[in-house]
């Protein structure tokens, strides 16, 4: 159930003839009234001698009462109550108790108060209502309102459980402006799967995914086809920007533009000024990552694959051991990452990934300040993924984005319970919602090279030296490995590790030291991917292996107090 406290209005009649009128697409059925401050008001729903200006007369009674000086200008309170599409229909009966409970806890009318302020709660369709007031008490003072917003969500919970409702998670003021009604209606009427405001969203956070400068951020903007407008102040200082869709024009065939800031809050120009912090020195207490030397500059969407994975999993450890401020700017530049991702995978997978970056988007922030710069290495990752180019879905491109796509799950999982730990509700859930996509997307990306490899690891005799290895290595987890389906599969990794000159044991240890695989559907999966980078393998296992060392190279050793702590 989703209270939501509007505007404050000046006009009791204007309202009243909205709540009972036709709507702005004909979309209001029945209007009537199912509950008000006294049973005799009149209902000019129901009543055919009862109009609007009789009920917005006595409305209006407390405030006319009072001397023209004391008389508020925006007296007109408006709350609607919406129940989710899957909730069972409500009575009228029940929708009358629950317009009660809702102006009781807001403050408008307590229970019991026979002084308090005047309302009606107007049903003009299945699934919400509207309730008005007006905010002068019977007694002539003002009502205490304060937090209304909050508490009209918290006794929204209430009413779920004593209903038997969905339960939602209550809001922290982090979450971007939903869509309105109006909104809403008009991207039906076009036929369109999200509203306008929602596309711009999406597109004004793939263009920030990674931009370096003003530049480059209105440079992608232009090019995903965007009109902007940018607000320069009299000295020439950039203010702000406006989007629009070309498409989405006013009644006067005018584009609808909105502001960063109303897409979202992170969206506005300071805000996205931010992320071009320099990147940060890391301190003597700070995770660092002992993996495999810097690779080669990026050339191509397979190269940018890898230096993203490196990336997400060196902010995985930060989030799960830096403190709070390190940890939020790493789960905000995350978000960065995924829409990257979306926006240059192979069609298969886009749509997966584009509801992944869609989910976690809520999950990118929390009241918890980023410190920035220290997020530097994933928004490098996300700057490199974009102008690397579209991957193709095949070969080294598209074994190296299920790789991406495997460490991605466990650093949105590593968010969701850092969200959960700080009580951020709504973020640990659109966090697993995104895990979700992002493990539906990676059965897709890693059917064609975990089949490869499947087929090589086949041979008994390869997979029993392997076994011996793998029991030698981790042996409390041996046995478990050994049961999964993608044994083969590993198997046939560890062999091409051995044949690239490293040492499988040691390789093993090191893939399982800095993080715990409970979370991992298939832990012999996350081994492969982990080894094939260790080792700097091939992602595409039909692809030729690196020449035998002349020596076995030992994995590099972490460098910090805090990697040999663990």
């Amino acid at each position: 159930m989703i209270p939501r406290v509007h505007k404050m209005g000046t006009r009791t009649i204007g309202l009243i003839r909205y709540l009972y009128g036709l709507g702005t697409h004909e979309e209001h059925t029945d209007p009537h009234l199912v509950a008000a401050w006294d049973s005799l008001v009149p209902d000019p729903g129901r009543n055919p001698k009862a109009t609007y200006a009789d009920l917005q007369r006595l409305l209006d009674q407390p405030v006319e009462a009072l001397p023209k000086s004391r008389r508020p200008t925006e007296h007109v309170w408006h709350l609607s109550v919406r129940a989710a599409p899957e909730d069972p229909i409500l009575t009228d009966e029940q929708w009358g108790n629950i317009a009660r409970r809702m102006v009781a806890a807001t403050g408008l009318a307590p229970e019991g108060d026979t002084a308090a302020c005047r309302w009606a709660a107007v049903r003009h369709a299945d699934d919400h209502i509207h309730i008005i007031a007006t905010t002068v008490r019977e007694d002539g003072r003002r009502p205490r309102r304060h937090n209304e917003a909050k508490r009209s969500q918290a006794e929204a919970r209430l009413i779920e459980a004593d209903y038997g409702l969905r339960r939602l998670n209550t809001g922290d003021g982090t979450a971007a402006q939903r869509p309105t009604s109006v909104e809403r209606h008009k991207a039906d009427r076009h036929q369109r799967e999200r509203t306008p405001r929602e596309e711009l969203r999406e597109s004004v956070r793939r263009a920030a995914a990674g931009a370096q400068s003003e530049e480059e951020f209105f440079g992608r903007l232009t090019h995903a086809g965007l009109l902007v407008k940018q607000r320069v102040a009299p000295s020439g200082d950039l203010l702000g920007y406006t989007v629009a869709l070309p498409d989405d024009r006013n009644k006067h065939g005018e584009p609808v533009f909105y502001s960063g800031s109303k897409l979202a809050s992170d969206l506005s120009l300071p805000r996205i000024r931010e992320r071009w912090t320099p990147p940060a020195e890391p301190s003597s207490d700070e995770v660092v990552s002992p993996e495999q030397p810097a690779l080669p500059p990026v050339t191509g969407p397979a190269y940018a694959r890898r230096r993203a994975t490196t990336a997400t999993w060196q902010a995985l450890l930060l989030i799960e051991h830096g403190d709070d401020g390190t940890a939020a700017a790493q789960i905000a530049a995350a978000g960065e990452v995924l829409d990257a991702l979306a926006d240059t995978s192979a069609a298969h997978t886009q749509r997966e990934l584009r509801d992944a970056a869609f989910a976690f988007e809520r999950a990118s922030r929390s009241h918890v300040r980023a410190v920035r710069g220290h997020d530097h290495a994933l928004r490098q990752a996300a700057h490199d993924l974009a102008h690397s180019g579209p991957a193709l879905g095949r070969g080294e491109d598209g074994a190296t984005t299920a790789m991406l796509i495997d460490t991605a799950f466990f650093l949105v999982t590593a968010a969701a319970n850092w969200h959960a730990k700080k009580h951020h509700a709504q973020q640990a859930e659109a966090a697993h919602q995104a895990a979700q996509h992002l493990g539906a997307a990676y059965e897709i990306a890693a059917a064609q090279p975990m089949s490869v490899l499947h087929q090589r690891g086949r041979s008994l005799p390869l997979q029993r030296r392997q076994a011996a290895v793998l029991r030698q290595a981790l042996p409390e987890i041996a046995e478990q490995v050994l049961a999964e389906p993608g044994w083969p599969a590993l198997a046939a990794t560890l062999a091409d590790t051995q044949a690239a000159g490293h040492n499988p044991d040691r390789l093993l240890v090191e893939a399982t030291r800095h993080r715990e695989l409970d979370s991992a559907t298939s832990v012999s999966d996350v081994l492969v991917w982990r080894l094939r980078r260790l080792a700097h393998l091939p992602a595409d296992p039909a692809a030729s292996l690196p020449r035998r060392a002349a020596t076995t190279q030992p994995v590099p050793k972490a460098t910090s107090n805090a990697s040999r702590r663990r």
